[in-house]
């Protein structure tokens, strides 16, 4: 139902270009501060993307995203002390 995404991070000399990564993905997120753009693409299309963005004048360097690799699952050893704290 819902297609695999991946991120790239793109680190780019000048923001004036930022428009043009919609051609090659969904734009999520553009920093105006540290320069550089959060791209999202499907992953089966992920190293072609990623090697025509490397190609382009203004690209500096291009990232894979590994927020979709991190645990989001949390598991706690400690015991829950809440029921010692009830009215």
């Amino acid at each position: 139902m819902f297609t695999e995404r991946s991120g790239l991070i793109i680190w780019v000399n000048d923001l004036k270009y930022s428009k043009n990564f919609e051609r090659y993905g969904i734009v999520h997120y553009v920093s105006k501060r540290m320069n550089y753009v959060v791209l999202y693409v499907h992953t089966e299309r992920l190293e072609d993307v990623q090697r025509n963005l490397q190609r382009l004048p203004y690209v500096k360097k291009v990232e894979k995203s590994y927020r979709g690799e991190i645990k989001t699952e949390y598991e706690s050893d400690i015991p829950d002390k809440t029921r010692f704290y009830t009215l």
